[in-house]
């Protein structure tokens, strides 16, 4: 896929994801990833699908909407760990959405 194919396609999936989240954080999501890191010019956009995940900062905890693979489509951080639970059941519940337990593709 071109890299403008790929970057559009992306970009139109983080901002679904990225809605979503604003939804039960009070618009505190931010966009991540729209491309798959391949290490070559060949360019894939995020996946399609919504899972969601969770970690633990110093700061508070990060709730993630990433796809299969890991790769981060929208963020939102800095939440009590009761806040987090609430945001994380609510969407689970209203979404259907599964949990993502592997290993995370961060814009770091």
């Amino acid at each position: 896929m071109q890299y403008f194919t790929a970057l559009k396609l992306g970009e139109k999936r983080v901002k679904q994801s990225q809605d979503l989240l604003n939804l039960y954080t009070g618009n505190a999501a931010m966009p991540a990833l729209a491309l798959k890191d391949t290490k070559t010019n060949v360019w894939f956009p995020v996946g399609e699908e919504n899972l969601i995940a969770v970690f633990k900062e110093a700061s508070g905890y990060v709730i993630v909407i990433c796809d299969k693979n890991g790769i981060a489509k929208t963020i939102a951080q800095w939440f009590s760990e009761e806040d987090k639970n609430n945001i994380v059941s609510r969407i689970k519940k209203d979404h259907s959405l599964s949990e993502y337990t592997g290993k995370l593709s961060l814009p770091i």
